[in-house]
């Protein structure tokens, strides 16, 4: 463009000085008497106005190229200060069009390449080659895009014993077909499910920041909360924001547990999560997970590998909570210990000396077409408390192991398989068995558990997934004798409670169907789950079965608000 306006420059200067010269060629023609040069002067004359019409023409030429270089120069300058908000756009379409940002009883997943569910990567940022339109409910404050993620569900649920749990299953508290709930069978509607949320994408100086919350209405409530007005409570399920450079990112707030299973790399957004397309709001026996506030790093080297370490928030845990039994303490340290250990009661009351650590590893690769996931992670623990009978402080380690993966065996078919062993990780397993146990003396023994979760998706149409899973948690008993009565102590003795359970099982099968889904008025699916699942303690009583039982069945209609897009999690 510059060279455009110079050539310009030097042709307008002697144009005009020809034109000069050329009237005052015409006015001195003008004013002097006809001789015999008369015939060449006019000639000479015609010559030049036929040079000058042809010179205009080129001004003219020049003139309108000046007009359209200075048409794109404008353009440029607006595309590169518009430039950062475009990507952020970018980014938020893409993630939008990824599967689920609400977690838990997908819809229909989408088909990726090779036709496995599409999954959201790793949170790292691409520019996007061709800007795309944000859907409707996507909107810009500044330079950052906010995307509302959510949906209202109402879910009918029916089991044939009553487990006064509500729509969460409490499966370590199944109960005997010979008490009064092993006899009751229930069914209702709830639409505590239903989630309300937002995502929001921005630059910051140097690099990406990405900010998610999630709510549901599955909190606390009053006892009389399902006689009238149904008020149930809102929680936080998760609060967190991520910031990206490079290959490096940065969590923190309150997510899932980076001991969680992924579907693809260690993305902390649900769509990356693998806990299952149940429609159970406490998934499935055999997952191993937490929501906890924590602080994670994480490490992109390369497209296959990913890596991170996590600290996130601790607890002592000895049973309790969810149905499953309290330890047995030391009938002298029994007032002490369990306000020093978490039985389920006293909140965030129990102290804790660290945080724990975990550690995870993921392979992802793709071979003849096929994707598969790997992954490893490993958890490091410790555990405190205090005697104060005899003023001695006891303390503990616990840890534990996990190998997870998921393969596309053929097109649109995926198998999962998760495995986990722990000695003293019985939190991580849905709280289905203690921590550790508190010996006589008052020092700590942890428990060792194990835990596995199988399963396989199937998208046989691209409305409908059919899936299937089989989940299982063993508890190894833990005992010790009571210094003052001689009498056994811990988890799983013989005489122990009922609650002291050694294994549960869940077997799971179910479908989701897709009715509509369109960015602009949202979508509508239909997740159903049928669930027979299984308990045995160390210790039955008599009377009783050697296990405890039930059947489950699920029917939730889901409507997903417009810019959330019905997908798997």
């Amino acid at each position: 463009m510059k060279l455009k306006v110079h050539v310009m420059q030097r042709t307008v200067g002697p144009l005009t000085a020809a034109l000069f010269f050329a009237c005052t060629l015409l006015a001195a023609g003008e004013g002097r008497e006809p001789d015999a040069t008369a015939g060449t002067t006019k000639e000479e004359i015609a010559l030049l106005k036929l040079q000058l019409a042809a010179q205009q023409q080129q001004i003219d030429q020049l003139r309108r190229e000046l007009d359209e270089q200075k048409s794109v120069l404008r353009l440029a300058v607006r595309e590169a200060v518009q430039a950062p908000e475009n990507q952020v756009a970018a980014r938020a379409v893409e993630e939008y069009r990824q599967p689920q940002v609400a977690s838990l009883a997908p819809a229909i997943p989408l088909s990726g390449s090779g036709g496995a569910p599409v999954t959201t990567p790793p949170v790292v940022s691409q520019a996007r080659s061709e800007p795309e339109k944000a859907a409707p409910m996507t909107f810009s404050i500044g330079s950052a895009r906010i995307s509302p993620v959510g949906f209202a569900e109402v879910v009918g649920y029916v089991r044939d014993a009553n487990f006064g749990s509500g729509l969460g299953t409490n499966f370590a508290a199944i109960p005997y077909s010979t008490t009064a709930q092993g006899n009751l069978s229930e069914a209702n509607l709830s639409a505590q499910q239903s989630r309300l949320g937002f995502r929001l994408d921005t630059r910051v100086p140097g690099m990406d920041l990405l900010a998610y919350v999630e709510t549901d209405f599955l909190g606390t409530a009053a006892g009389n909360v399902a006689v009238t007005a149904n008020g149930n409570s809102v929680r936080m399920r998760l609060f967190w924001f991520n910031l990206t450079r490079g290959k490096f990112e940065f969590l923190a707030g309150q997510s899932w547990s980076l001991l969680t299973p992924n579907r693809k790399g260690i993305s902390p957004l649900p769509p990356g999560i693998f806990n299952t397309m149940v429609v159970d709001p406490n998934n499935h026996v055999g997952l191993v997970w937490t929501r906890s506030p924590q602080v994670r790093f994480v490490y992109h080297p390369n497209s296959t590998v990913t890596m991170a370490a996590s600290l996130e928030s601790p607890t002592q845990y000895a049973g309790g909570a969810g149905g499953a039994g309290v330890i047995t303490f030391p009938s002298e340290l029994a007032s002490s210990y369990s306000v020093q250990l978490n039985t389920g009661s006293g909140i965030y009351g129990s102290p804790s000396p660290l945080p724990d650590f975990i550690g995870k590893l993921a392979l992802d690769h793709t071979v003849g077409g096929r994707a598969f996931h790997l992954e490893f992670a490993g958890l490091l623990r410790r555990f405190a408390v205090f005697n104060p009978l005899t003023q001695v402080s006891y303390g503990a380690m616990g840890g534990g192991g996990s190998v997870n993966g998921n393969f596309e065996i053929v097109k649109n078919f995926r198998l999962f398989g998760s495995s986990f062993y722990s000695d003293g990780g019985g939190r991580y397993m849905y709280g289905l068995g203690p921590d550790l146990i508190a010996r006589g003396d008052g020092s700590l023994s942890s428990v060792r558990a194990y835990s596995t979760l199988d399963g396989f998706e199937v998208v046989a149409h691209p409305r409908v997934t059919v899936y299937g899973y089989y989940g299982g948690a063993y508890f190894q008993k833990n005992t010790a004798t009571d210094s003052v009565t001689g009498k056994p102590i811990g988890y799983g003795y013989s005489g122990s409670p009922t609650s002291h359970n050694r294994a549960i099982q869940q077997v799971t099968f179910g479908l989701s169907y897709l009715f509509w889904r369109k960015p602009e008025y949202g979508g509508l699916s239909l997740n159903t789950q049928y669930s027979y699942i299984f308990r045995n303690p160390w210790d039955p009583a008599p009377s009783q079965l050697g296990d405890a039982h039930a059947n489950m069945l699920f029917l939730g209609f889901r409507y997903l608000l417009p810019g959330a897009a019905p997908s798997p999690k």
